[in-house]
């Protein structure tokens, strides 16, 4: 190889790498902070702005820093707190943050790692202030909107006050309940004051059960009395009706004797009847009596 040819071909070389060190592409998710000598100077494809594309810079002085312009998630680290009503809650927490300053951010945090690592002391400890006033009951359902709201609020200005160039986009409470150890204490005592309950309530429907069979057993008696009361009055009059079609004359001898009986059984019974009456016609005459 000539020395023209060498000459070309480093030539070619550091144009490649002169022209590497100047272009640079910006994609539309991504927000470039371009560093002059360590100091950032500006921002290509800024928050409210769309300027992505190729992008030119000083080769060899200044360096890009690639940012990403989505919304980013932070997942808390369990954080155990004390309610105000003493009880110890297990809170899983999620925050969402955008860059809104690249300039800011890139001074103070650098990059995302960075970013996670302050903003998650900022959630467990507004976690720990919001949460740690409020009564279990209304971390763990009753009043967790507001409570999710208060701790956004909350450490929305502890960002702004620490410069960091974020902005906190949502705070989620995605679980807050008892340790392991002292739910396993609730639940054995719930389960315990289900079962009182459970068989106190047997034993309410045991005593209206009984209630319920006695009082049919004893109109279940009084009808079948009634019925047979009934029965034996029919079968009587049956039996009668039948004895009367057989022997009318003693049938009507038998009625008078038991008027006799009715009549005469006690000694202070006085009737004044003539001889020849009806009523007597069987003291003449007997059965045959006509």
């Amino acid at each position: 190889m000539n020395r023209p040819w060498l000459i070309g071909l480093i030539a070619a070389a550091v144009a490649l790498i002169v022209v590497a060190n100047t272009l640079f592409i910006v994609d539309q998710r991504q927000q470039a902070v371009v560093v002059n000598l360590g100091e950032p100077v500006r921002v290509i494809n800024p928050p409210g702005a769309y300027d992505p594309g190729l992008k030119v810079k000083i080769p060899f002085v200044e360096s890009v820093v690639m940012l990403d312009k989505r919304n980013q998630a932070i997942e808390a680290s369990q954080e155990e707190i004390i309610s105000s009503d003493q009880q110890r809650l297990v809170v899983d927490a999620f925050v969402r943050y955008r860059i809104s300053d690249p300039l800011a951010f890139y001074r103070t945090l650098r990059n995302e790692t960075n970013a996670r690592d302050r903003l998650e002391p900022l959630i467990n400890s507004s976690l720990r202030q919001i949460l740690g006033a409020a009564a279990a009951p209304d971390i763990i359902s009753r009043q967790r909107d507001q409570l999710m709201a208060r701790t956004l609020a909350d450490v929305r200005a502890r960002a702004a006050a620490a410069r960091l160039g974020i902005d906190v986009v949502d705070l989620r409470i995605k679980r807050a309940d008892l340790p392991a150890a002292n739910a396993e204490a609730v639940y054995q005592r719930m389960r315990s004051n289900l079962q009182q309950r459970a068989a106190q309530i047997r034993a309410q429907g045991e005593a209206s059960k009984r209630e319920i069979v006695a009082d049919a057993d004893k109109q279940v008696t009084i009808i079948r009395a009634k019925a047979d009361e009934q029965a034996l009055a029919l079968r009587g009059g049956t039996l009668y009706a039948g004895s009367y079609g057989k022997d009318p004359a003693f049938a009507a001898f038998y009625r008078s004797m038991r008027a006799y009986e009715d009549s005469l059984a006690h000694g202070e019974t006085t009737l004044v009847l003539s001889p020849d009456s009806d009523f007597f016609k069987y003291f003449k005459h007997g059965p045959q009596a006509k």
